[in-house]
């Protein structure tokens, strides 16, 4: 099903030599809301030190429809990037801190738990 088949619907046609129609019955389809949202972390050692590069990554359990990611750093408002992936180049001390994905297909919004991220 896609949302554009929600509507009304009802069947027609000939029982016992005579032409018939049923009740009408509303269907209504919704998006399953994006859930099991979580990060995984990807450094070129393992560990993130002072200049590295760190790549996150936001996956999705169940979803329907197109996604929209953002990237938050947990006490600041500013979007880090609205991709997939988000990737932290030559992290500094202003680096460190908790990091977030938000996903949303339109109708509702999923957040992943905060990772914390802290370069050596």
């Amino acid at each position: 099903l896609q949302l554009h088949h929600s509507g009304h619907y009802r069947c027609e046609g000939w029982v016992v030599s005579k032409w018939s129609k049923s009740n009408r019955v509303t269907v209504t389809v919704h998006r399953v809301p994006p859930s099991g949202v979580s990060l995984s972390v990807q450094s070129p050692r393992g560990q993130v030190a002072l200049g590295d590069c760190l790549v996150l990554s936001c996956m999705v359990a169940m979803r329907t429809g197109l996604l929209s990611f953002s990237w938050h750093q947990e006490g600041s408002e500013a979007l880090l990037g609205t991709e997939l992936h988000l990737e932290l180049r030559y992290i500094g001390d202003n680096g460190s801190g908790h990091y977030q994905c938000r996903v949303t297909n339109g109708d509702s919004v999923a957040e992943s738990d905060p990772l914390n991220v802290t370069a050596l």
